[in-house]
């Protein structure tokens, strides 16, 4: 479905059509007249989708549908957590979007996951959808939801259980695509090659605590929508909510997964790391004692002392020599067979 736009504020009204009946009436309706038009036919609906709208046209929405100040402002404002709340006869929902990103390979500064808003304004006769940030376009959600007009004559209850049931689809998918650098940082980390980088690891995590307070927190609205007891949302809607409630549990499900196993592999990490820094200790130790052997014994040697072992004899120098070199053979020996050299 082509996105349409009005020509006061371009591109952010996304689509505005009335549905009747489960079924959409032709043709794009103008903003000042979707009130109208809702409340001229019992059982009919507005759908409102809004990207990034601006201060006035918002206004001019909430005008028409009665919006409460507070729930605009933070549609206006975005950067809020999920939440769901009414306001007298209207339901306002926020959700939070996910999007992965794309990238070659996780270094300690990749962005894994991108995080946008969608806010749900939802009254007896309308649905007002407001977008915020990265998200994928609601256009063809629709689409889906109108060739199931058993489904539209619900109202719109029907619209907000597509839109959460998209959102927490695309959850679904970037856990699955964030599972594969889980994966890869999992198996270098129990790799025995020196290649581990903490700060990668860190930012996975980073980028996971980032989704999951994206996901978790609408665990509870979703419970609220699918008990059926909010105005708008009869059983049949609040069935199809319940199993959208269940796929969000297995989304959060899967992300304390993926913080467990990318908690496992940065201590593993640091462990490896503490134990190969002790092992470089060790073997610099042992260096340097051997190195202390020759340094004591042509210490001794060079202070120029008119008595001195082997000094007169010819061979004196190469029997010192020798010895040093047995010593050290000595010393080298005792460290290795402890495994420090």
């Amino acid at each position: 479905m082509a996105d349409h736009s009005t020509t006061e504020h371009p591109g952010s009204v996304v689509d505005c059509a009335l549905y009747e009946d489960g079924r959409r009436r032709p043709g794009l309706l103008p903003l000042s007249q979707a009130m109208e038009a809702a409340r001229a036919k019992p059982g009919s609906f507005v759908w409102i989708g809004l990207h990034e709208p601006s201060v006035d046209q918002l206004q001019v929405v909430a005008d028409a549908f009665g919006l409460h100040p507070l729930a605009v402002e933070d549609a206006v404002k975005a950067h809020q957590r999920p939440k769901l709340e009414m306001y007298d006869e209207t339901l306002f929902l926020v959700l939070k979007t996910t999007v992965y990103v794309e990238h070659d390979r996780l270094t300690p500064t990749s962005e894994v996951v991108d995080t946008g808003e969608i806010m749900a304004f939802m009254g007896a006769n309308f649905v007002v959808v407001v977008r915020h940030g990265p998200s994928r376009r609601l256009t063809g959600v629709r689409a889906r939801l109108e060739v199931h007009p058993e489904l539209l004559v619900h109202g719109p209850a029907a619209v907000l259980h597509a839109v959460t049931d998209a959102v927490v689809d695309q959850y679904l998918e970037v856990v699955q695509a964030v599972e594969t650098d889980v994966e890869e940082v999992e198996a270098q980390a129990f790799s025995p090659e020196p290649t581990h980088d903490v700060g990668r690891i860190y930012q996975l995590k980073r980028e996971l605590l980032e989704l999951r307070r994206a996901v978790a927190p609408l665990s509870q609205p979703l419970y609220r929508l699918c008990e059926g007891r909010l105005p708008g949302i009869d059983t049949d809607i609040a069935t199809y909510l319940r199993d959208v409630h269940d796929h969000l549990g297995q989304a959060c499900e899967r992300i304390a997964t993926l913080m467990e196993l990318v908690d496992t592999s940065l201590t593993l990490t640091l462990a490896q790391t503490s134990v190969r820094q002790s092992h470089d200790v060790r073997r610099i130790s042992a260096i340097a004692a051997i190195i202390a052997v020759p340094i004591m014994i042509f210490g001794v040697y060079g202070m120029n002392f008119d008595h001195m072992p082997e000094l007169v004899r010819p061979l004196g120098y190469p029997i010192a020599l020798l010895v040093t070199a047995a010593v050290c053979a000595v010393v080298y020996w005792a460290f290795h067979r402890k495994h420090w050299l």
